[in-house]
């Protein structure tokens, strides 16, 4: 027989960047989780100019570099050439950024944990 939980979480507003959100989801979810000995956790983010993705944990230069790279690809300001500014100049760059990594991730779960590598973390990048 199957079995199922479903959370609704609230993660901490973050200014722009990437953030490490697995201690914050792991909380809010532990008393499910400690039910399941082998299953998988579907997460996922309802914002439309955030997304989730796993990434090194070790040293925070990783998360420093991703934005680095993302402000490289997917200019902002008013010389970029975006149409749709309505929230301001960040807006059309944080929906292509989200549309780029994604809105949800499948963890494995193990012995009532998330089962990420040594060095893997949930963050979240929000991007405007």
């Amino acid at each position: 027989m199957a079995k199922w939980a479903q959370h609704e979480i609230r993660l901490r507003p973050h200014k722009r960047g990437c953030h490490l959100i697995t201690e914050q989801i792991q909380k809010q979810i532990a008393s499910s989780l400690s039910g399941y000995s082998v299953g998988l956790a579907n997460i996922f983010l309802q914002h439309t100019s955030a997304s989730l993705t796993i990434n090194e944990n070790a040293d925070p230069d990783v998360r420093v570099d991703m934005e680095t790279f993302l402000s490289k690809v997917v200019p902002e300001g008013r010389s970029a050439p975006w149409i749709h500014t309505d929230e301001g100049d960040d807006d059309m760059p944080g929906h292509i950024k989200s549309s780029m990594f994604g809105a949800s991730l499948n963890v494995p779960i193990t012995q009532g944990q998330l089962n990420l590598g040594t060095w893997q973390v949930g963050t979240t990048p929000p991007f405007e």
